[in-house]
């Protein structure tokens, strides 16, 4: 058995969303003066690797307590995208077997460039993959960048998706090979428009 992290880590240089706040970690105990480590962490709701809840989108959407935890458990398959380019259309989706309840995760450029600075051009679904992929009932889907919408975007691809799919925004799948494994991501136990999540592959 492999274990995969596919999860950003949180600190206070990683890059964020423009607008979003960035992260911040201060100690305030210290084990030479207190006798113990401690710190306060403030962050995002759209931090690194996290959830979008459809409240992220509509006022009325479902919030974040309202999504099944089986959406972030179970079989999964990661789709080589690499070659797309940097609009993922409906015709780059259809050659692959994408099923009812499938967790789909994306691998595009993105992988191929990291998360070392914020890049408006990143790769990003077209409107007609959110609708063919919330038609065909899958799951969740998951992303190798921030969003799954272009920067300053292309409207309706977060609500079609929202609408249908729980939508995992900021994986990190450079290390990780196209095929089957079983995903395991579970957010934090808090309500509201989303909230960052630690994600794992395993491959037995």
């Amino acid at each position: 058995m492999k274990i995969f992290d596919v999860t950003l880590k949180i600190s206070e240089d990683m890059i964020v969303y423009p607008g979003n706040p960035r992260p911040k970690i201060e100690q305030y105990g210290s084990i030479n003066e207190d006798g113990f480590n401690e710190s306060k962490i403030t962050l995002g709701s759209h931090t690194g690797t996290h959830i979008d809840a459809p409240y992220h989108v509509k006022e009325d959407g479902k919030t974040l307590a309202d999504i099944s935890l089986e959406s972030f458990y179970g079989k999964c398959k990661v789709l080589d995208l690499i070659s797309a380019g940097k609009e993922i259309y409906k015709e780059d989706l259809t050659p692959f077997n994408i099923h009812e309840g499938d967790i789909i995760l994306l691998k595009t450029a993105n992988s191929t460039k990291h998360y070392q600075k914020f890049r408006k051009n990143f790769t990003h679904l077209k409107f007609d993959a959110a609708a063919y992929l919330a038609k065909k009932k899958i799951k969740t889907v998951g992303v190798d960048y921030l969003s799954v919408e272009k920067f300053n975007g292309e409207a309706g691809v977060h609500e079609v998706l929202l609408d249908k799919v729980t939508v995992i925004e900021g994986l990190y799948l450079k290390d990780v090979q196209p095929g089957e494994y079983l995903f395991i991501g579970l957010p934090l136990n808090i309500d509201g428009d989303g909230a960052p999540l630690r994600a794992i592959l395993i491959k037995e």
